[in-house]
C-alpha cells in the first residue's frame, strides 16, 4: 500500500500579503489537495495603517488585530515564530519559535511575505533611545509613554524638566511619521486641558525629515496642505534635517539644534526583512528580485511578495517596482495564491498588474488629505475617503464593527487619557523590537539543514 503525501505549502508572514494568500488558498484548494502552514509570531493580522490611531487612543489595540482563527474555512497550521533562514536547495525553512526553539520546516512550495523592519542608520544612541512605530506593542507603549510625560511634567517643580518632558520629536515625514505626529499632537492638546498646572504653550511637537518635501507621493499641493495643517496646530515641521545623535534626555539635530526631550519616535522608512538576505538570491535594494508572476527566477515553487519583494510594476512599465503599500500587498497575495495553485495543477501562471488607486492620509480630528484616483481632497471629504477606505479594507466584520464603534465613541465622547501601564517596567525602544540579529547567514542555514551545529546558536 502506497502512502501519498500531499504537497506542503509554507507561507511566511501574516501581513496583508501573507494573509491574503492564505485565505485564498483555503478557499480555492480542497482539503485533500495540499497542506497549508503559516509562520508568524502572532495569530493575528495587524492592520498597520491604523497604528497611529492606536497610539493616540482613538482605537483600541484589539480593533486592528484581526484574528487568523476566525475564518470559517480555517484549516491552516500556524507555527508561532519567525523564519530566520531558508535553504532553497533543500527546500527547508529554519524557524525560531516564540520559545526560542529552532525547527526545520520542509516545504514543496514556499510563499515569502516576511514584510519589513524599521530602517535605521548608524546614529549614536538611536536604537537605545528612540521608540519605533511598527508593531502593536510599540503603539500601545508610546500612548502610555506620552501620557506619562504629561503626568511627570505636572508633578515636577523643575521648569527645565517640565519643558523637556513636554517636547516630542518624530523623525520621518512619510505617511507613518506624519500621521503619528498629527494624531499624538491632538492627544496631548486635548489631554493638557485636564492638567491645570501645565501651560499648553509648553507642549511642542517636532516633525523632521531629511527629504525636501513632506509626503512627496501626494504631490506638491496636497503635501503643502498637510504641512499647513500641522503648522496651524503648532507642530514644527523641519525638512532637510535629521538626527545627529540621540540621548535619553535630549536629541541633537543635524542643523545643530539641541532639543531637550524624553520622547523620540523614529518612523524614517522601512527595509525588507533580513530573511531575504539568507537566501543568497538576487535583490533590488534589499528586496528579492522576482518576475511579474512573483516567482523567484530559476526556483520552482518559490514565490515572494509584499514589502520584501521587488515586484515589477507593469502598470507603470520600465524598471518600476511596486511600492511597499498595503494596497499592493493585499492584491499580490491573491495573485500569488492563484499562481501557487496553477503550479500545483500544471497550469499557466498570470502576472501581477494593478493600477494604484491613490493615497489617503488621516491627520486626526476633521483633518485629512487624500488622493483617490488622482482627485485631490482636503478636510472632511478627505477624512471620509480615508476612513472609508480603511474601514472597507478591514478583513472581518468583527474588526469593522470594533473600528466603527471606536470612531463613533471618540467623536462623541472625546479622547480617553488613561495610562494602562503596558510594559511599564520593560524597555520598549527600537533595539527591543527589531530582532535583526536573530537571522542566520546562508552558510549557517546550510549547516543547520545538513545537521551541523551552528556556532552561537
Amino acid at each position: 500500500m502506497t502512502n501519498v503525501t500531499r504537497p506542503r505549502i509554507l507561507v511566511v508572514g501574516a501581513g496583508f500579503a501573507g494573509v491574503g494568500c492564505v485565505r485564498r488558498l483555503e478557499r480555492m484548494l480542497s482539503p485533500g489537495e495540499a497542506d497549508l502552514t503559516l509562520v508568524t509570531p502572532f495569530s493575528y493580522q495587524l492592520y498597520l495603517p491604523l497604528l497611529p490611531q492606536v497610539a493616540s487612543g482613538v482605537l483600541t489595540p484589539q480593533s486592528i488585530a484581526l484574528s487568523l482563527r476566525r475564518s470559517r474555512k480555517y484549516r491552516t497550521r500556524i507555527i508561532p515564530g519567525g523564519a530566520i533562514g531558508v535553504d532553497l536547495k533543500s527546500k527547508v525553512c529554519v524557524i525560531r519559535t516564540i520559545t526560542d526553539e529552532m525547527v526545520n520546516e520542509p516545504y514543496d512550495y514556499i510563499v515569502l511575505a516576511p514584510g519589513s523592519v524599521t530602517r535605521t542608520f548608524d546614529i549614536p544612541g538611536l536604537t537605545d533611545n528612540a521608540f519605533g512605530m511598527k508593531t502593536l506593542a510599540e503603539a500601545a507603549y508610546i500612548r502610555d509613554h506620552v501620557i506619562s510625560q504629561l503626568d511627570l511634567a505636572d508633578a515636577s517643580n523643575d521648569p527645565a524638566e517640565r519643558a523637556a518632558r513636554l517636547q516630542f520629536v518624530v523623525v520621518g515625514g512619510g505617511y507613518a511619521g506624519t500621521e503619528t505626529a498629527a494624531c499624538l499632537q491632538l492627544l496631548t492638546c486635548n489631554a493638557v486641558k485636564r492638567y491645570p498646572r501645565l501651560d499648553p504653550k509648553l507642549i511642542r511637537w517636532h516633525l523632521i525629515d531629511i527629504a525636501p518635501k513632506l509626503m512627496p507621493e501626494l504631490g506638491d499641493k496636497l503635501g503643502r496642505s498637510a504641512q499647513e495643517v500641522l503648522r496651524k496646530r503648532g507642530i514644527e515641521v523641519s525638512l532637510g534635517v535629521s538626527i545627529e545623535k540621540a540621548g535619553p534626555t535630549e536629541v541633537t539635530f543635524t542643523d545643530g539644534r539641541v532639543v531637550p526631550t524624553h520622547t523620540l519616535i523614529w518612523t524614517a522608512g522601512v527595509v525588507a526583512s533580513p530573511l531575504i538576505a539568507t537566501l543568497g538570491a538576487e535583490t533590488v535594494r534589499g528586496r528579492l528580485a522576482v518576475n511579474p508572476e512573483m516567482n523567484l527566477p530559476g526556483q520552482d515553487g518559490v514565490f515572494a511578495l509584499g514589502d520584501s519583494a521587488a515586484v515589477p510594476d507593469l502598470a507603470k512599465g520600465g524598471d518600476a517596482v511596486c511600492p511597499p503599500t498595503a494596497q499592493h500587498a493585499m492584491r499580490q497575495g491573491r495573485v500569488v495564491a492563484d499562481n501557487v495553485i496553477a503550479t500545483l495543477r500544471g497550469q499557466a501562471m498570470r502576472p501581477y498588474e494593478h493600477k494604484d488607486l491613490g493615497l489617503v492620509v488621516d491627520l486626526g480630528g476633521k483633518d485629512a488629505v487624500s488622493k483617490p484616483l488622482g482627485i485631490e481632497l482636503r478636510g472632511l471629504p478627505a477624512q471620509a475617503v480615508a476612513r472609508g477606505y480603511h474601514w472597507s479594507a478591514l478583513r472581518t466584520g468583527v474588526a469593522k464593527t470594533r473600528v466603527l464603534t471606536n470612531w463613533t465613541l471618540n467623536a462623541l465622547a472625546g479622547d480617553d487619557f488613561v495610562r494602562t501601564g503596558f510594559q511599564a517596567r520593560r524597555p520598549a525602544k527600537l533595539k527591543d523590537f527589531e530582532y535583526t540579529d536573530t537571522y542566520l547567514t546562508p552558510e549557517q542555514v546550510r549547516k543547520r539543514v545538513e545537521g551541523a551545529e551552528v556556532p552561537g546558536q
